[in-house]
C-alpha cells in the first residue's frame, strides 16, 4: 500500500467530517456537562465528584460513537451512491488504501474530538474543585478514542454491506453487544444448557470485548490496569481494528460500479 495515496484520502476525510460541523458536538458536550455537574451540585451531596466524573467520561464515549457510527456508515457508502469511488478507484489506488485512508480520517477526527472534549472535562473538574486522577482520566480517555477508532472500523465494514441507516444502526449494536459480551461469557459459565451456553460463547467471539478498552469506571476511583494489561488490550483493539478493515477491503473488492 502506498502511504501518500493513503494520507491523501485521510486527509479528505479529515477536512469533508470537520466541514460538516461535528465540531459543534465539543459545544454541546461543554453545555450539556456543565449543566449536569451543577444539578448533581444540587441532589448528590457528597458523590458529586464521583458521579460527574462517570457522567464526563460516558458522554465522551456516547458523542464519540454516534460522530463514529453515522460518519463511518457514510464514508464508503456516499462514494458507491455518488459514483465518486469509481473515479478514485480509476486511478492508481487500490481499495485497501482507499478503506483504510477512509478509516484513519475518521479515527482522525474522533482522537480530536475526545483530546478536546477530555481538556473540556478537565477543565471543569478544576473549576468544581472536584478531585480527580490525571493520569487515570487522560489514559481513559485515550482507551475511549481506540474504541471509538474500532467502532468506525465496524461502521466503514457495515457502510460497505448495506446503507447509512442501516449501519449506523449496526454500529450502534454491535457497541452495545460488544459491552455486554464479556458478561453473557461469565454468565455462560452459570448456564447448564449446552445450546443457551454456545450462544452466549459465540456472541463473545463474535464481537469484539469493548470491556478491555473500558476504563472508565476504574478510572474514576484514580485506579488502572498493570501497564502490561493496558498494552495487551491496546494490541487487541489494534488486532480487531486490522480484522475489521480487512473483512472491509475483502467485501468492497466484489463490488462493482
Amino acid at each position: 500500500m502506498n502511504i501518500r495515496r493513503i494520507w491523501a484520502i485521510a486527509a479528505n476525510v479529515f477536512r469533508g467530517v470537520l466541514r460538516e460541523r461535528v465540531i459543534y458536538i465539543v459545544g454541546l458536550y461543554t453545555i450539556v456537562f456543565v449543566l449536569a455537574v451543577l444539578f448533581l451540585n444540587e441532589v448528590s451531596v457528597g458523590t458529586e465528584g464521583k458521579i460527574s466524573l462517570d457522567v464526563g467520561l460516558a458522554g465522551m464515549a456516547l458523542l464519540g460513537l454516534a460522530v463514529a457510527a453515522f460518519e463511518g456508515g457514510n464514508l464508503v457508502r456516499k462514494e458507491i451512491e455518488k459514483k465518486t469511488a469509481l473515479v478514485l478507484l480509476a486511478k492508481p489506488m487500490s481499495r485497501a488504501e482507499f478503506i483504510v485512508g477512509k478509516h484513519l480520517g475518521l479515527s482522525a477526527v474522533l482522537m480530536v474530538l475526545i483530546a478536546l472534549m477530555t481538556v473540556i472535562f478537565l477543565t471543569i473538574m478544576n473549576w468544581r474543585q472536584i478531585d480527580y486522577g490525571f493520569g487515570s482520566m487522560v489514559t481513559a480517555s485515550f482507551y475511549i478514542g481506540l474504541e471509538l477508532s474500532l467502532m468506525s472500523a465496524a461502521a466503514v465494514l457495515f457502510g460497505v454491506l448495506t446503507s447509512s441507516l442501516m449501519a449506523t444502526v449496526l454500529t450502534f449494536t454491535a457497541y452495545f453487544m460488544g459491552h455486554l459480551s464479556h458478561n453473557l461469557l461469565t454468565l455462560s459459565d452459570k448456564i447448564e444448557a449446552d445450546s443457551v451456553k454456545n450462544i452466549a460463547k459465540g456472541i463473545y467471539y463474535i464481537f469484539p470485548d469493548l470491556s478491555r478498552l473500558d476504563l472508565k469506571s476504574q478510572a474514576v476511583y484514580g485506579l488502572l490496569p498493570e501497564p502490561g494489561v493496558l498494552a495487551a488490550n491496546a494490541g487487541y483493539g489494534a488486532v480487531y481494528v486490522v480484522l475489521l478493515l480487512a473483512i472491509a477491503t475483502w467485501l468492497f473488492s466484489f463490488r462493482e460500479f
